[in-house]
């Protein structure tokens, strides 16, 4: 009786732990930015922090040329993950060095997020590190 008490407890901690874990703030694989990861209704976002070339930093490389003179301060470059089985996934990330936009899913590894951007049958890994 006490190992089943105690196996329910330790899944209920794992579960809500796995949903929080990924929240917070990052240093992205280069170290030139960081990200905030944060809880929207059911989704989850990651908003740009802080910026090694300074808060003033543009979009200079978004396609839409509306977007080319705003502030990449605030922009949000992981959006619309839901959770899945063992990681969030379904959602977009922006990578602002090319101005393109990728299918994305994050997941922990230990205590690194692994970020992974998709283009079709492609795929490329970023490793961020808490803050």
């Amino acid at each position: 009786m006490k190992k089943t008490i105690l196996t329910l407890a330790v899944a209920l901690m794992t579960a809500t732990a796995y949903a929080q874990d990924v929240l917070g703030k990052w240093i992205t694989e280069a170290g030139d930015a960081h990200v905030e990861i944060y809880k929207a209704g059911d989704k989850i976002n990651g908003k740009i922090i802080w910026l090694e070339q300074g808060p003033d930093t543009k979009d200079k490389h978004n396609p839409d040329a509306k977007l080319k003179e705003r502030k990449l301060m605030g922009v949000n470059i992981l959006s619309g993950l839901t959770k899945g089985k063992e990681k969030w996934e379904g959602g977009k990330v922006y990578d602002p060095k090319s101005g393109k936009t990728y299918k994305c899913s994050i997941w922990l590894d230990g205590d690194k997020l692994k970020v992974r951007g998709y283009l079709g049958v492609f795929h490329d890994t970023q490793t961020w590190k808490r803050k």
